[in-house]
């Protein structure tokens, strides 16, 4: 699923919000206790082999597809970009959406129901698994922009209740905070993690 922009936050009762995760956008492939995460080209995240595979140990269904976030969360529980560019801190996988589920293919499900089927295969956070579910709120989208946007947080998302998962279709909204502060600097950031891969050739 694809995200568009837009400017201002909204409420409306046929949509869910959920804050805005910064992160690396990734699908967990899931199956009998081994995993891999993929980026959006399709490519898989070496990198994050061992988060994977403590994902894969967490999940509660035998297989499935998960679209989520492969975040760096702080003492405080907020992403941390710099620290996931890097590999510090404590890494999780935050799921917010179910492709497939136990062999079966939930893309023509309403998003509310697919988001019910993934909160049941994902531990609660009383274990100490890398595995997440995200959580939403329903109608109240500006309140939580104004939260988002109060904590120093990335922005919202914003996607229709009873949406279907259709990758051929911009269906998410993303609103943004226009302040956010680890914008700053995110440029060089990637130019910093780009030079020692090149002066090693």
């Amino acid at each position: 699923m694809r995200l568009s922009r837009r400017i201002e936050p909204f409420d409306h009762p046929d949509w869910i919000f959920e804050l805005k995760l910064d992160g690396f956008r990734a699908l967990a492939y899931l199956d009998n206790g081994k995993g891999d995460l993929v980026s959006r080209n399709r490519n898989t995240f070496a990198g994050f082999r061992n988060l994977a595979a403590e994902i894969a140990e967490g999940f509660l269904g035998t297989n499935g597809i998960l679209d989520g976030e492969i975040v760096s969360l702080d003492s405080r529980g907020r992403p941390q970009f710099e620290d996931l560019m890097f590999r510090r801190g404590e890494l999780f996988f935050i799921a917010f959406d179910a492709v497939f589920l136990n062999g079966e293919d939930l893309r023509t499900l309403p998003l509310i129901e697919r988001k019910r089927r993934l909160k049941a295969v994902v531990p609660d956070r009383s274990h100490d698994f890398r595995l997440r579910y995200h959580s939403h709120v329903e109608r109240h989208g500006r309140a939580l922009y104004k939260l988002a946007c109060e904590r120093d947080l990335e922005g919202i998302v914003a996607k229709r209740r009873d949406g279907l998962y259709e990758t051929s279709k911009t269906g998410w909204l993303k609103i943004k905070n226009p302040d956010y502060s680890q914008k700053e600097g995110r440029e060089e950031l990637f130019e910093a993690v780009r030079e020692p891969r090149s002066s090693m050739r």
